[in-house]
């Protein structure tokens, strides 16, 4: 059994090391990174028990992606597709201030996954099933993955989490709305900054999911349940990278979820973790543990000792 259970893409990752144009680059860190990894890294990190699932090449990539998220604590359900690369995403840093990301995916291992990937007896007996939109985005197959994934969470009673994750270069606004809205139904917890959940509607505070939670970056978070609206103000860090912010959220979340925690208590956690994920390079490699939580609100001198 495990707490939750996620499934999609994961990429190979180079990070030019040099700011500039990436012509220029010539010296990468290689890495990793996934909406859905970068959430089962951070749950478990927090203390829960968590699986991802994904095609990824029969490469080296294949082996980093699966060899990092086992040692991470995650389990790993990783299908080798000997017929299709593993996806590569190119980082750099345009200036001191603009994040440059591309994604080498179209016809990649991850693209290919299938309802047949899908393990529904592990869905079933999960506490969580967390998808994002990205998902969906990337092959009809990958679509159906989705939508049996769902209908499965939804006849057991699992919580299902979708972090709208909207990704322009895979489809556009409105096929990304029709879509959002026609599993809307099936969510109890929306992740997405304002300009997602208006993806959706005009009005995301009338969204009709148990759990809305909008992320406003540098402004903190607001989760609307049971009527009650309640905002968490923002830890301030020094950004570094601000790619992976938005799953670190969504994981810090769910783990205060899983855990029982009050609502105030899954904001303030979720503003932690994300602000983590931002003050170093990677997508996942600064997500917190739990002793690492307090660093932010303790030791006015910056130093741990």
């Amino acid at each position: 059994m495990t707490d939750l259970v996620t499934f999609g893409e994961t990429m190979a990752l180079f990070s030019a090391r040099r700011t500039g144009p990436l012509r220029y680059a010539r010296d990468f860190d290689l890495g990793l990174g996934g909406a859905e990894s970068n959430v089962a890294i951070g749950v478990a990190r927090l203390g829960a028990a968590a699986t991802w699932v994904g095609r990824v090449g029969a490469d080296e990539f294949g082996d980093l992606i699966e060899q990092t998220l086992r040692g991470e604590g995650v389990d790993v359900r990783a299908i080798r597709d000997g017929s299709a690369p593993t996806g590569l995403m190119i980082k750099g840093r345009r200036t001191a201030d603009l994040i440059d990301v591309r994604y080498y995916r179209r016809d990649s291992a991850g693209s290919h996954l299938c309802p047949e990937d899908l393990d529904l007896s592990l869905v079933r007996a999960s506490r969580v099933l967390h998808v994002s939109a990205i998902t969906p985005a990337l092959s009809a197959s990958a679509r159906s993955a989705v939508a049996v994934a769902l209908a499965a969470a939804r006849e057991a009673g699992v919580f299902v989490s979708l972090d709208v994750n909207y990704r322009r270069a895979l489809w556009s606004p409105a096929e990304a709305g029709d879509w959002l809205r026609s599993v809307i139904g099936s969510v109890d917890v929306l992740f997405a900054t304002e300009h997602e959940a208006r993806l959706i509607t005009d009005d995301p505070e009338k969204l009709d999911v148990p759990h809305v939670v909008l992320k406003f970056g540098a402004q903190g978070a607001m989760e609307l349940s049971g009527g009650v609206v309640r905002r968490a103000e923002p830890y301030r860090v020094t950004e570094v990278d601000p790619v992976g912010a938005g799953d670190a959220f969504a994981a810090g979340w769910l783990a205060e979820w899983l855990a029982g925690a009050s609502p105030e208590v899954r904001l303030s956690t979720a503003c932690a973790a994300g602000a983590f994920a931002v003050t170093s390079q990677g997508d996942w490699e600064s997500l917190p543990r739990r002793a690492d939580l307090a660093l932010l609100t303790g030791g006015a001198d910056g130093v741990s000792r």
